[in-house]
């Protein structure tokens, strides 16, 4: 099969486009061919060997698929030979392929509605955002919700899922275009934030009080504002740094104001108490299907070119979500 494939921790111009020997199945495994892959911020982090984990080489990116299950080894119950399936890997990836073997509570019955490439859209951004809102925030219906970078893959997410769980949601994000967006997906407002005065329009609309709950992947100058449109008991939610810079906290404004600064660390959480990470992902497919959440694919790349589709996503050249199809 083909597949991208990282033989050492470099650029990403380093991966190779080459032919993989599948392996076989061990028991309680299904074998997906692969007709989506999605593309995500960390999957260019753990080539380069910048992020947290660092999977043994060689490796194959890739934590979200969609595809159709072509073998079962004994002892699946779950699927069959046929079955349209979304795929969750664990940290060891290998979703840039034609093929994945997963063991077979990692792969997820699709919506009659539900293409391929929607399917590989869902894992990693509504996981991370429904973890985040509903585990470490505890939002509740009615609360507001800050998402910041709005119109990107998770900030999408998070919008959609906020609306789906009651709250009153601001979208932050950069262009008219990107605003626009985000207001079509369901935010009910939204603010400019390179703009020296947001945080006020923020607070403006949650009258004055601050917003309950932040959803910050942006970091950066952003977080240095956002940090100051906080309410009383307040949660703020990390889940990452595309800016670049790691913002820095003064922790006496958390003790003012009684807020939560909460880390959001979804695939670790993910891969030790999967029961609950498999739940919030059969929730996430079941809204799905009620049309309550609609995942955006704005961009379909071929998987030879893979390292384009990390570039895009690095560069912040696009909105929604991005995928692999495989010919």
């Amino acid at each position: 099969m083909k597949a991208i494939v990282c033989h050492e921790f470099a650029p990403v111009d380093r991966l190779r486009y080459e032919d993989v020997q599948p392996r076989a199945l061990r028991a309680g495994e299904v074998r997906i061919a692969v007709h989506a892959a999605g593309v995500n911020f960390p999957d260019s982090l753990k080539a380069e060997g910048q992020h947290q984990i660092k999977p043994p080489l060689p490796w194959i990116p890739g934590s979200e698929t969609g595809g159709i299950v072509t073998e079962v080894a004994p002892g699946v119950t779950r699927h069959k030979v046929g079955d349209r399936v979304m795929g969750v890997s664990g940290a060891d990836g290998g979703g840039f392929a034609q093929q994945i073997v997963l063991p077979q509570e990692r792969a997820f019955a699709l919506p009659a509605s539900m293409s391929f490439a929607q399917a590989a859209a869902v894992p990693v951004v509504y996981g991370t955002s429904l973890y985040a809102l509903k585990q470490r925030a505890r939002m509740q219906p009615g609360e507001s919700l800050l998402v910041l970078g709005a119109a990107g893959g998770v900030g999408l997410a998070t919008v959609q899922l906020g609306k789906a769980m009651g709250a009153r949601v601001i979208a932050a994000a950069s262009t008219p275009a990107k605003r626009e967006l985000a207001l079509q997906h369901g935010a009910d407002h939204a603010v400019d934030y390179t703009l020296p005065d947001w945080r006020e329009q923020v607070k403006a609309l949650t009258g004055g009080k601050g917003v309950d709950v932040v959803y910050d992947p942006v970091g950066g100058d952003a977080f240095d504002e956002a940090v100051r449109a906080v309410g009383w008991m307040g949660r703020y939610l990390v889940i990452g740094f595309t800016a670049g810079r790691i913002p820095t906290l003064k922790v006496n404004m958390p003790l003012v104001k009684g807020y939560d600064l909460v880390g959001v660390r979804y695939d670790v959480w993910r891969d030790g108490w999967w029961s609950e990470a498999r739940a919030n992902l059969e929730q996430v497919l079941a809204w799905c299907a009620e049309g309550r959440l609609q995942p955006l694919v704005s961009a379909r790349y071929p998987l030879e070119r893979a390292v384009e589709a990390m570039r895009s996503i690095t560069g912040r050249q696009v909105t929604g979500k991005v995928v692999l199809e495989m010919a």
